[in-house]
């Protein structure tokens, strides 16, 4: 085991603006502990700081127990790396080494098999052996089984592109939890993972004795596996860190109380100060009148004065304000109708009516044709069989998980909203300003992190006049604040929504739940199922 120690950093960014202000906070050892905050607060690069990949410009981070690493694009891995390759990347630095020395050495030996080469590669398969690389092997066949259900030897040349976003972060946890490093530094290890595996993740957060710090926006996560949530909030000055000793389920009730302890603390030194103020205004026409209070006049002032100097409390930190405005409108009664539909290869013939106004979550395990369904109503071409229509004046706006928008690439948002909207920039400002996105107005859409893509994913739905929303997890990379403006914005749409989702917080505030099994059937629960047992009637 081991522990994390952060103790008064800084850190400023390459534009000269402080990203993190005077940050403090501790790991104890075989502790969980969750670092959530806003998109872009300054989560991902506090992890960056605690890992060593960047360096404080002020302040010192203290590790003991060897440290391993689960970088954001765990999930998203589209390049020619291998399955070994992924497990080398996450393995100890000795490791690594010793697998790129094996490396250059097998390709020296196919380009010049003479004695030097052959003689250098045994030394490199010597110093693997040396560092424990066989003994990682055998871990590693240990995850390949429980990952891919397939031994090492077969999966370690696999390319890793070809292993869905699920597999591969489940891959590289089963890796990581079972690895020799003591401290684990896990950026949304949730991301891409079906319930089961989120539930999976839970359970190994809970048992292992490895000190944990993890970023997540998973409410229900957060809730069942951090012993403690380090809250990374904006302020004008740089981000701050407020610690809460607390689980996930008392966070909001003691932030808001935090909030009330600013407000009073500000109060009470105005009213100090303006007591001081006016004590200084008394003692200057009783000095004009007395040489005995002219000294009490000058006390009054140097008290004043330094009353002054040592300043107000500390501002409280900048709350988010994100408001979405998802308006819909009137259509027929049936918005969507499906008769014996079937998605080739994924899902068997099904029926289904989704009514004007309902809400209806699509869950079940990864690789099911959630995903393809809502992509087929979108209006994309997916192999299918039988039927299927939308409704009277039913205008589909469709969520893409992997915000994929090759249309958007290479554009700025204020750009986008110009063109494709009519927005002229004051417009276009003031909306990017109700979801906190007037400060990237004029970054191109690939720039924004993976939480500001998907608030402006939202925006154009809401411009768009959209009356029916397929959103294919749109809560994957929101934050807590966003999460939650979302939730409250579906609330008052006015038109139906068609939402996949593996978020079992955001489920429970949908009607209607079809899940998709990994038999291939579609059934239809009064309640969110995880396990994608038949409950009620197959559909």
């Amino acid at each position: 085991m081991g522990h994390v120690e952060v103790a008064h950093v800084d850190y400023f960014l390459p534009d000269g603006r402080m990203l993190l202000n005077d940050v403090s906070f501790r790991v104890g050892e075989g502790s969980a502990c969750a670092l959530v905050g806003a998109n872009g607060a300054g989560k991902t690069t506090l992890l960056r700081l605690v890992s060593g990949e960047i360096q404080p410009d002020g302040g010192s981070v203290t590790i003991s127990g060897g440290l391993g690493v689960m970088p954001q694009f765990v999930g998203s891995v589209r390049d020619d790396r291998t399955v070994r390759d992924l497990l080398v990347s996450v393995a100890p630095p000795a490791l690594r080494v010793a697998a790129s020395a094996v490396d250059a050495a097998e390709l020296a030996l196919m380009e010049r098999d003479d004695e030097a080469a052959q003689m250098a590669y045994a030394q490199a398969l010597s110093d693997w052996g040396e560092v424990g690389g066989y003994d990682a092997e055998v871990t590693w066949d240990i995850c390949t089984m429980a990952a891919l259900h397939t031994p090492y030897e077969q999966a370690q040349w696999r390319a890793v592109r070809t292993l869905s976003g699920g597999e591969q972060k489940r891959l590289v946890l089963e890796a990581l939890l079972r690895g020799a490093d003591g401290v684990l530094l896990l950026d949304e290890p949730d991301n891409y993972l079906d319930v089961p595996g989120k539930l999976w993740l839970e359970e190994r957060l809970r048992e292992t004795r490895k000190t944990v710090l993890f970023v997540s926006h998973d409410r229900e996560l957060l809730d069942r596996a951090a012993e403690k949530i380090i809250s990374v909030d904006p302020g004008p000055a740089g981000s701050h860190v407020w610690v809460h000793g607390g689980r996930f389920g008392t966070y909001h009730e003691a932030r808001a109380q935090r909030f009330a302890r600013f407000e009073e603390l500000r109060r009470r030194w105005d009213e100090q100060h303006a007591q001081l103020k006016k004590l200084v205004v008394d003692m200057r026409q009783y000095a004009k009148r007395s040489d005995e209070m002219a000294s009490r006049y000058h006390a009054a002032q140097t008290r004043l004065r330094r009353f002054e100097e040592a300043g107000p409390p500390d501002a409280p930190p900048r709350e988010q304000k994100i408001t979405m405005r998802l308006r819909g409108g009137r259509t027929g009664i049936r918005a969507v109708t499906c008769a014996n539909l079937e998605l080739r290869g994924l899902m068997k013939p099904f029926d289904l009516e989704v009514f004007y106004g309902e809400r209806v979550a699509v869950l079940g395990s990864n690789g099911s044709g959630k995903s393809h369904f809502l992509r087929l109503l979108a209006g994309d071409d997916v192999a299918h069989d039988g039927l299927w229509k939308l409704g009277a004046r039913v205008v589909p706006g469709h969520f893409a998980q992997t915000h994929a928008h090759p249309e958007l690439f290479g554009r700025t948002l204020v750009d986008i909203l110009w063109a494709d909207h009519a927005k002229a920039r004051g417009a276009a400002m003031n909306v990017l300003r109700r979801y906190e996105l007037d400060g990237e107005g004029d970054q191109p859409f690939e720039k924004l992190s993976g939480g500001q893509q998907a608030r402006f994913q939202i925006l154009l739905l809401e411009i768009g006049g959209a009356t029916l929303l397929l959103l294919d997890e749109p809560t994957d990379n929101l934050d807590l604040a966003s999460a939650e403006a979302l939730q409250q914005a579906l609330e008052a749409y006015e038109g139906t929504t068609l939402a996949v989702t593996h978020d079992r917080w955001f489920a429970r505030s949908f009607d209607r739940y079809l899940v998709f099994g990994s038999d291939g059937k579609v059934r239809e629960t009064s309640d969110p199922v995880w396990d994608e047992r038949p409950v009620e009637r197959e559909r």
